[in-house]
């Protein structure tokens, strides 16, 4: 049902433009609503500079050592503790036709606390029956908030854990939204609602380097 109010405002948005482009363009968003998604791994991640598999020893938040990563001690003071790393996403087409758009918007969450959020600005194709089409999304936030929260902080560090291999990590899950946008003349339609999946994180998503 969603689907279908969504065309129908494309339609009422683009007014007088016709033709087979539209059209396309329309179908090509839609199908893109169908596809499958997941996590193929994750890498690249740094917490405050250093690399997260650092701090595999770690059992708890106190076992963080301040005085041999000064640049964590001066984050906490600060309370900035940038996160960065990279999520490969992972986008399957089932249906017999392609499936395009113009933007991703995405939201990233530990449990029910929002991690990342941002926008993808790039044409992104999947073609059907040709397997999985990769896309790489590099993600930035202020870790600082959930280490200083007492219902984020053990969150944040069993994700830290399991990441690092940890074997007695507790389970913890990402759950990721992404919406995907069309641009129409200049106008931005966004699809109704987001595709929402979940993917529990462990050592064997974590893989590269900067």
């Amino acid at each position: 049902m969603k689907k279908n109010i969504w065309i129908f405002v494309i339609l009422l948005v683009t007014g007088t433009m016709t033709g087979c482009g539209v059209g396309r363009q329309v179908s090509e968003a839609k199908t893109f609503g169908e596809c499958k998604y997941d996590i193929a791994s994750v890498d690249s991640v740094y917490l405050a500079g250093i690399d997260i598999r650092e701090f595999r020893n770690l059992k708890s938040f106190n076992d963080f050592d301040l005085a041999r990563y000064p640049g964590l001690a001066m984050g906490l003071l600060r309370k900035n503790l940038p996160l960065d790393l990279r999520v490969n996403l992972d986008i399957t087409n089932p249906t017999n036709r392609r499936a395009a758009i113009n933007q991703l918007e995405y939201k990233v969450l530990l449990s029910d606390s929002e991690l990342f959020n941002g926008f993808l600005s790039q044409l992104i194709e999947v073609m059907p029956g040709t397997g999985k089409t990769r896309v790489p999304i590099r993600l930035n936030a202020n870790a600082y908030q959930l280490i200083s929260d007492d219902q984020t902080r053990d969150k944040f560090i069993n994700m830290v854990l399991a990441l690092t291999g940890k074997s007695d990590a507790k389970p913890t899950k990402f759950t990721v939204k992404v919406k995907p946008t069309l641009d129409l003349a200049g106008k931005q339609i966004n699809y109704p609602g987001y595709i929402t999946f979940e993917k529990e994180v462990t050592s064997q998503m974590l893989t590269g380097t900067r």
